[in-house]
């Protein structure tokens, strides 16, 4: 975390000797989303393994309809301050330390691990080109995270916080027509990362309009993500459709992905607040807060090694559903428990359990 986050009364901003100190609602927040997270894969991983009814499931979808793009925008939201503040240099220095580096190593030990228990000889250059894809494709997320804020970080530089200028970057990366490996992933919530960031921004149509007819806007977005939901298909998630038009109906599906993630990531961002302002003062609100949510990075990356490794596991005719719903609750507390217990015994590495900032 770029600031020391400690429990106000209320659960609001505060000031400790000078410095802004986050609200914790943004952490609570993004304590939910990681659990969604780890919801999203054990139900793909482990619930439905072996089929492909997940991408119909009206669980899964719920959860993929916004909480990449709403976790997208939070870290857009709360890097503001370190894209306006820093140099361009050091900007990019912190952000790859912060997140590609404990990246690098995660993906090192998925690698040597897999080979370990696969006991397989491969060449130099093959060794090589299976870390290349791990590295590059396990946690596509962080690497999402980090290239918006290199391209908000160098478009601020030049123009400083220009609205239109940030806009028509979102909107000409998110329909670039790249589908190469994870930029299908990047161009699809590149513009949720602007979205945060400029809602950051102390700007007058923020606060004149949206602020003032919040409740209307609350319920109309409430009406469009509904709808969206209901003819939310296969082809409409970032993964099959790859945000390429083509043709009416692939611009059809693309269009709906894009006004769905918007509307339920923005709902769901007033329920998680809600939530957060209800409940602030139990302990489990505290510990979405205060454990999971400063510890996002570790969370991801700890289950994404998790279920990669699950590919190594075949699950039998024996594995019916209440089986699989018991080794789900199973391996999403374990995953839990040992990123708890990993940042107790590194707390000293800072980098290790700070959370996209």
């Amino acid at each position: 975390m770029d600031h020391h986050i400690t429990v106000g009364s209320k659960g609001r901003d505060s000031r400790q000797d000078g410095t802004k100190v986050r609200d914790l609602g943004f952490n609570f927040a993004k304590g939910v989303l990681i659990i969604l997270v780890i919801i999203g894969h054990l139900l793909q991983y482990v619930i439905y393994r072996g089929t492909d009814d997940f991408w119909l499931s009206p669980y899964f979808k719920s959860i993929y309809m916004f909480h990449m793009p709403l976790f997208m925008a939070i870290s857009g939201y709360l890097s503001s301050g370190a894209i306006l503040r820093k140099s361009f240099p050091q900007g990019v220095i912190d952000r790859a330390r912060q997140l590609v580096l404990p990246m690098f190593f995660w993906c090192a030990l998925i690698w040597l691990s897999k080979a370990a228990l696969m006991s397989s000889t491969t060449s130099l250059s093959g060794g090589m080109l299976d870390f290349l894809r791990e590295f590059i494709g396990t946690y596509w997320f962080i690497w999402a995270a980090f290239a918006s804020f290199v391209l908000i970080k160098l478009l601020t530089t030049f123009n400083g916080s220009s609205v239109w200028l940030i806009g028509a970057s979102a909107i000409g990366i998110a329909f670039a027509p790249v589908p190469w490996s994870i930029t299908p992933l990047v161009r699809y919530t590149y513009p949720f990362f602007c979205l945060g960031f400029l809602f950051a921004q102390p700007i007058g149509w923020q606060a004149a309009s949206i602020r003032r007819h919040k409740a209307i806007f609350v319920v109309l977005l409430s009406m469009a993500a509904f709808m969206c939901f209901l003819v939310w298909g296969k082809e409409t998630y970032v993964y099959n459709n790859l945000v390429l038009i083509y043709d009416a109906q692939s611009a059809k599906q693309v269009l709906l992905m894009f006004d769905g993630s918007v509307a339920s990531s923005a709902v769901a961002m007033q329920l998680i607040f809600l939530c957060w302002r209800v409940g602030y003062s139990t302990r489990v609100a505290h510990f979405v807060a205060v454990e999971l949510g400063q510890s996002t990075l570790l969370l991801y990356l700890l289950q994404g090694a998790v279920f990669r490794f699950m590919d190594l596991i075949r699950f039998g005719e024996l594995w019916d559903l209440t089986s699989r719903i018991g080794v789900a609750t199973l391996l999403g507390a374990a995953i839990v428990v040992t990123a708890m217990t990993i940042r107790r015994i590194v707390r000293e590495l800072g980098y290790v359990s700070r959370s996209y900032a």
